[in-house]
């Protein structure tokens, strides 16, 4: 049994956190996603990983449980997860030509502390064709993600630019999240 739990069913999740070389256990976090729209993004987010990560705590007090949630901004608009293809096409339509923000706000319960952070990073997408979209809505990627599109797959065909940790747009930023856990002294 390791001592860290990371509370999360995202399986690029579970590949991001295995790089970073410490042992770890997933389990999934039956926390409710649902949220008040009208609050700032990096708000939703932390509120929503402190959620996942308390709702594991809770069966395991004793343990390291790390959470995060990703959500993408564009336009005023918070994008979640699309409903179907004809929402997640109407996501990639918002994004198309445009830059959008993806938040990923991670926090760690530790001994009764919680410790948060929010990464945010601006992404660029190039003008997408009807055809690029309708190709790419014909499979499985854009579902099951934040803004309709993973970065790490072939929703990367459609990046022009990125600024800030590519990792957080993939749904945990490593290379923060490792430095917390070492200035933790875990």
């Amino acid at each position: 049994m390791s001592e860290i739990i990371l509370a999360s069913k995202s399986p690029r999740r579970k590949e991001l956190f295995e790089k970073l070389n410490i042992p770890f256990e997933v389990i999934t976090s039956e926390a409710t996603e649902e949220i008040d729209q009208s609050m700032a993004p990096d708000k939703i987010v932390i509120e929503l990983s402190i959620r996942k990560a308390r709702a594991v705590a809770a069966q395991y007090p004793n343990r390291i449980v790390i959470g995060a949630d990703t959500i993408v901004a564009c336009q005023n608009s918070i994008l979640g997860k699309p409903a179907d293809r004809s929402h997640a096409k109407e996501m990639l339509t918002m994004l198309s030509d445009q830059t959008h923000t993806v938040y990923t706000g991670v926090a760690i319960i530790h001994e009764q502390d919680v410790h948060t952070f929010c990464e945010k990073t601006d992404v660029t997408f190039w003008k997408l064709s009807h055809d690029e979209m309708e190709e790419y809505l014909d499979n499985d990627e854009p579902y099951d993600k934040a803004g309709a599109y993973g970065i790490q797959g072939i929703g990367a065909f459609f990046v022009k630019s990125i600024t800030g940790d590519y990792y957080a747009v993939m749904g945990l930023p490593i290379s923060r999240l490792r430095r917390l856990l070492r200035k933790m002294g875990i």
